[in-house]
């Protein structure tokens, strides 16, 4: 706020405009649009397991070795040390999902690998019925 000091005589009009009404109005409409924005949602949906309850006996450990699908900061997928394309990486889950006895699959994405490339790997995991996924901590 501002306040004339000299110059004029106490009772003569005032040139300036007073924008203290116009400030309120403004922060009540900004208040007003925050408020019925939408919240943004981004979601993979994945079916994860139920908990065993706390008295069944520990799963036997299984015999197989896990898949490693690791995520590079370029988006460049790899497969247990192999680099994939998108489609190859679709075909391997595909057979990997037949199988009766299933391995673990474990993605270790870069830490600096953009979602997309991240949720891809993860959709397509579960789109081919693979059911035991986990995600490594990123490098």
């Amino acid at each position: 706020m501002s306040m004339a000091v000299g110059g004029g005589e106490e009772g003569d009009p005032v040139s300036e405009i007073n924008t203290t009404p116009l400030i309120d109005v403004m922060l009540v409409l900004l208040v007003m649009l925050l408020i019925t924005l939408p919240p943004e949602r981004h979601a993979v949906n994945l079916d994860t397991p139920i908990p065993p309850p706390p008295d069944a006996p520990p799963p036997p450990p299984s015999e197989m070795e896990p898949i490693r699908i690791q995520i590079e900061q370029s988006g460049i997928i790899m497969w247990m040390g192999e680099e994939v394309s998108r489609p190859e990486l679709s075909r391997r889950l595909q057979i990997e999902g037949q199988r009766s006895e299933q391995a673990e699959i474990h993605i270790e994405p870069n830490r600096r690998a953009k979602y997309g490339a991240i949720a891809h790997v993860m959709a397509a995991v579960q789109r081919n019925g693979l059911k035991k996924m986990g995600v490594i901590g990123g490098t």
